[in-house]
């Protein structure tokens, strides 16, 4: 079995074009996705988050909401930048939204990528310390981050406190019990990918990565996955790691889903460079006849190497046709393929 869900970027444009014309309506439609999506039977609803872009970008109000609406479908992010984070307070949101939605949080978090601004962390009041990359600080953030989500004690208590205190010292609240252990890092390439293994971090793989050995993307992110469980079992965790992959699926079924995707034009892998330095290779999409999908899916090395599945989901066609999308991968693929 594997679990499925789906990973929206949020996009929205003032054009007549797109059912998904302001931040309101990114907002407010991403919430009756993720309710659509659990009665269909999905396993979760993940969100991109982008800064400074006419994108989601303030996770936690959004997940809190689909937390509030919702009961049972896992709610989760790929990938919040640590550039950008406080990481205790994010510890205060992400721990809040967790409650709400009553432990199914599932939290993406990374150092980021191309962003729409210049070193658009600095707006945000961040900069690396002397000697230290943006990604050094992303990474430093999100160890502070694993480390708070512990629950240990760890500020002196004011002896003239407004409110009585526990006894010894204080750590930040709200604390969620189990949360640490549902965080996920997005690794680009097979060292971040280790890295995340060693922090006892879940794996989150997207659809690009380093291009690293220019074998075909599946057979180059199989491998990171392979790595990251290696360094998991050689690091001693004493619980069985979780790995996520993303790809752009979809089963075309009726009229509406050939004029969108049948056109075939994305079937094959693409090289490019990320921040103009990395070579980077950018997974190929699927979309097909649900026999002809079955095939190729079944042939995709990653994908049988993870145990999530997370389907991008094109949200500016609005919340009737993606969970149309979702439905028609549910119902005509996955069975068939034994994921759910």
């Amino acid at each position: 079995m594997k679990k499925i869900g789906f990973l929206s970027f949020g996009h929205w444009t003032p054009s007549s074009q797109s059912q998904t014309r302001s931040a309101a309506d990114a907002l407010l439609q991403s919430i009756e996705l993720a309710v659509a999506a659990e009665q269909l039977g999905a396993d979760g609803a993940y969100f991109r988050v982008h800064h400074f872009a006419r994108q989601l970008a303030a996770p936690f109000p959004l997940l809190a909401a689909i937390g509030a609406r919702t009961s049972r479908i896992e709610i989760g992010t790929g990938v919040i930048d640590m550039r950008y984070e406080n990481p205790l307070y994010m510890v205060e949101d992400a721990s809040a939204a967790d409650l709400i939605s009553k432990g199914r949080l599932q939290l993406g978090i990374s150092r980021g990528s191309p962003e729409q601004v210049i070193d658009g962390w600095r707006h945000f009041g961040y900069a690396p310390a002397e000697g230290e990359t943006e990604q050094d600080m992303a990474r430093r953030n999100a160890e502070v981050f694993l480390d708070m989500l512990r629950g240990q004690g760890f500020a002196q208590p004011n002896p003239r406190p407004m409110f009585p205190n526990p006894p010894g010292l204080l750590r930040v609240e709200p604390h969620s019990e189990g949360l640490r252990e549902r965080i996920w890092w997005g690794a680009s390439s097979n060292a971040t990918a280790v890295w995340a293994a060693k922090a006892g971090m879940n794996l989150q793989s997207s659809t690009l990565k380093d291009d690293e050995t220019g074998q075909p993307f599946h057979v180059q992110q199989a491998d990171q996955i392979r790595a990251f469980r290696e360094a998991w079992k050689a690091a001693g965790h004493r619980r069985e790691p979780r790995v996520s992959v993303s790809r752009s699926i979809f089963a075309l079924v009726d009229d509406r889903d050939r004029s969108y995707f049948g056109r075939g034009d994305q079937s094959e892998d693409k090289i490019g460079f990320i921040d103009d330095r990395t070579r980077a290779i950018f997974g190929r999409s699927y979309a097909a006849e649900p026999d002809v999908l079955i095939d190729q899916l079944a042939k995709d090395e990653a994908i049988a190497e993870a145990d999530t599945l997370l389907l991008t989901v094109p949200n500016q066609l609005g919340v009737d046709y993606n969970a149309h999308v979702l439905e028609a991968f549910l119902t005509h693929v996955a069975p068939a393929l034994g994921w759910h």
